[in-house]
């Protein structure tokens, strides 16, 4: 029997997210598929999409909130890297046909001004280092059928990540009240969830603290001008339907975009 490797892993998945079919989870058919081993398949499949002309521009947390990690089945965050690809544009038309199962998150996000990287990184170096921040809306996806995930296959699958679409509307953090903002999602106009920026481990700047350090570990670094999203304030709701979606921030500002079949 041919040995399977990492590369065979990166392979498969990338097949899927190419051909829109979802497949069983790598754990399934590799069980010794292990967080650090994930991480790895993140990054042969980041470093090929870069190679082909993509661009690195920063990277994501997903699941820090507990009603995420429930809604799930996951008993700690995720991550992942974001690639200049999966950016759309707001106000434009996504094609439900071009996800497999995706769901919607607001949260808010950070482009950085300074480098954040190492162990002991601290919620105060996180704040000196971010240049601003932007409501945005996050699209996770899924290559897992039905969501069928541990840890392993959402690191391997990139933290599930499908689009990101960023705000207009920039604020210096400290003219924001990240411990404790309002943000809720609509749908043809119907406010269909609501959280608070709180849920994001306590608040967003820790998120990115974690981050930061859990990453620290694989000699990541964040680089000034990346952008990094800390997790969504809100259960993550699926989008299954044409129509228009916005996503609010109380006092700060609002994204939207439309979806067709």
């Amino acid at each position: 029997m041919p040995t399977i490797t990492l590369e065979d892993i990166a392979d498969t998945l990338r097949t899927a997210r190419l051909q829109g079919a979802p497949i069983a989870a790598p754990t399934q058919t590799w069980p010794s598929l292990d967080a650090d081993a994930a991480f790895e398949v993140q990054k042969l499949n980041v470093s090929h999409a870069v190679e082909n002309g993509d661009r690195l521009v920063g990277y994501k947390l997903g699941n820090i909130a507990k009603v995420m990690q429930d809604a799930f089945g996951l008993d700690q965050p995720d991550y992942g890297h974001l690639l200049a690809s999966t950016f759309a544009y707001e106000g434009t038309t996504l094609q439900r046909s071009a996800f497999i199962e995706p769901f919607v998150e607001l949260e808010p996000a950070f482009v950085l001004r300074g480098r954040l990287g190492g162990r002991n990184t601290t919620i105060a170096d996180v704040i000196n280092a971010i240049d601003y921040a932007l409501p945005a809306i996050e699209i996770i996806d899924s290559r897992v059928k039905d969501w069928a995930i541990g840890l392993p296959d959402t690191l391997a699958d990139n933290g599930s990540t499908g689009a990101i679409i960023l705000g207009g509307t920039p604020r210096r953090v400290t003219d924001l009240d990240l411990r404790d903002t309002r943000g809720a999602l609509r749908f043809n106009d119907k406010e269909v969830i609501s959280g608070t920026t709180g849920n994001i481990l306590g608040n967003p700047f820790a998120a990115v603290a974690w981050l930061v350090n859990r990453l620290a570990d694989y000699d990541v670094e964040f680089e000034p001008g990346q952008v990094i999203l800390p997790g969504s304030c809100l259960q993550a709701v699926p989008m299954n339907e044409a129509g228009r979606w916005s996503g609010t921030f109380e006092g700060w500002g609002t994204i939207e975009f439309d979806v067709a079949p």
